[in-house]
């Protein structure tokens, strides 16, 4: 075990005056902060020193770990990085994430190979098989017709993932998430389909329905429903894979089941219990379970295969967390699980970790619970680290796709990232009113080029209104039901073996090959 402090390029801010440091200007600063004027400086000749320390890993992985924060672009990781260092009391601008003291670092063209702004279905295709793949596909490649439903014509058009190749090559995997399993993120990594809404067999009745018809008019095998490709996977991927977690427990369900904690049927119409096949298909030693106490009983050491449906639908966002109903386990938690139990394998493994409640969060205009999602991958990643071996471990940390999430205005240092901009303070640190656009009204440093908090005519005055509050919708310039992906750029940030290839601007399915090189394969 080492400490994440102990990072080669961490920056640590010094709070103490140096000796020697120049003389504070008369004028007050515009923040109070723990630093002299020589601070700065200095800060940035120890990055330099620390820096030439840093040497490239070009051994090969043992492990290869890959965060996932769904739409969470540069813009997110700005405010995030800003409220997660006000919530410790401090201005925030100054705070790192865990993951930006990572010394790698690109730029991921996040376009698919028919869309300038994508979702999140051919992005993460991209992503863990090394090439660009169509709209709302998973895992196979552009040739395949949407909605194409015989099995044998996906069988031909599949490819192969990560995953799949770590585990025939022996390694342990895992896939875990704050979504459904079955949606588009998590799903890439294990499961085939040209249509990423086929999370169920009731979806397949609902989704391009017609060519569903069709098929079965025809007599062809009918390509599986997501769900059901977790389940029967082929013999390497179920021996390997050890921990699925996540939500979506509807689509795991037939539908006359009742939900143990909120009474709703599933969604299965082939009347199959998925989860129970997942135990009676892995051995003795496999465990489903729902909630957090199933969760916190089950013992790494004495499990084999664990499967966790934690919500009918997509898990809690972490602001909400505390309050559910059965309670369920953080991100952070599900990492630190999944980690014990795949590292038994001397193999070693390859584990997808996805913050995927970032990009519902943005697609309803709420940035405080996006914002605290993505600051709750951050602390996952840290744990993560913190468990691994950097010499044998490649952790890789990026997003799918942006959103289009904004900062701002002229507002001070330390200014609340979820209140009102306001601009510097006078020198003698008296704080000024709010800033005013153009319509003579106050906005907040947050928003969103389009989305739900889109208002018609005069925009509202915000003056007694509690942004910070946690249901708040920071107003948007176009309406929409529901805000949209951005097509710029996203970053990743990497460490440990390989992790140097990790540089420039990347295409994103070269993310891949990353991960493939430094496992060797």
């Amino acid at each position: 075990m080492h400490r994440f402090a102990r990072k080669a390029t961490a920056v640590a801010v010094a709070f103490a005056v140096t000796a020697g440091a120049a003389p504070a200007f008369a004028a007050e600063p515009v923040v109070k902060g723990p630093e002299s004027v020589q601070d700065w400086y200095n800060q940035g000749h120890k990055f330099i020193r620390q820096s030439e320390k840093t040497v490239d890993n070009h051994r090969h992985a043992k492990n290869v770990i890959l965060f996932v924060g769904d739409g969470m672009g540069i813009s997110t990781l700005t405010a995030a990085r800003i409220l997660e260092g006000q919530l410790n009391g401090k201005p925030g601008e100054e705070n790192r994430l865990s993951f930006e003291n990572f010394p790698n670092l690109a730029l991921s063209k996040t376009y698919s190979w028919d869309q300038q702004t994508s979702d999140s279905a051919p992005t993460m295709t991209a992503m863990v098989t090394g090439y660009k793949a169509r709209e709302s596909m998973l895992s196979v490649d552009h040739l395949t017709s949407r909605g194409e439903c015989d099995a044998s014509v996906i069988a031909k058009h599949s490819l192969p993932t990560i995953l799949e190749q770590a585990a025939r090559a022996g390694k342990s995997t895992g896939v875990v998430s704050t979504a459904r399993l079955t949606h588009a993120t998590p799903a890439a990594t294990y499961a085939h389909t040209p249509v990423r809404d086929w999370e169920s067999d009731a979806e397949l009745n609902t989704f391009f329905a017609a060519n569903v018809a069709t098929c079965k008019a025809n007599g062809v095998t009918l390509v599986k429903d997501i769900a059901r490709q977790l389940i029967e996977v082929s013999p390497a991927v179920r021996a390997s894979l050890k921990v699925a977690m996540g939500g979506g427990r509807t689509y795991f369900l037939p539908k006359t089941s009742t939900d143990q904690e909120y009474g709703a049927k599933g969604r299965r119409l082939d009347g199959r219990d998925l989860t129970a096949e997942w135990v009676s298909t892995r051995g003795a030693n496999a465990q489903y379970v729902w909630n957090k106490a199933g969760f916190d009983a089950v013992d790494p050491a004495k499990t084999e295969h664990l499967l966790g449906l934690f919500e009918n639908s997509h898990m809690q966002y972490e602001a909400d967390r505390p309050a559910d109903k059965s309670g369920e386990p953080s991100l952070t938690e599900m990492t630190e699980k999944a980690i014990k139990m795949l590292d038994k394998n001397r193999r070693g493994y390859f584990l997808h970790v996805e913050g995927g409640r970032v990009d519902h969060a943005h697609h309803a205009g709420n940035a405080k619970r996006a914002l605290i999602d993505a600051i709750e991958l951050a602390k996952a990643v840290k744990k993560a680290y913190e468990m691994t071996d950097p010499k044998e471990t490649l952790i890789i940390v990026t997003a799918d796709h942006s959103h289009t999430f904004t900062i701002a205005g002229y507002p001070h240092r330390g200014n609340d990232i979820l209140g009102l901009a306001q601009e510097v303070p006078a020198n003698d640190g008296t704080p000024v009113a709010p800033s005013k656009a153009g319509d003579g009204m106050p906005y907040t440093t947050l928003g969103y080029q389009n989305g739900p908090g889109a208002v018609s005519g005069a925009r509202a005055d915000l003056t007694s209104v509690d942004t910070k509050a946690l249901n708040y919708l920071q107003q948007a310039a176009v309406p929409m039901s529901s805000e949209t992906h951005a097509g710029e750029d996203v970053a990743i940030y990497a460490t440990g073996p390989k992790s140097h290839l990790v540089r420039g601007s990347m295409e994103q399915n070269w993310i891949y090959h990353v991960m493939k090189e430094a496992f060797g394969f």
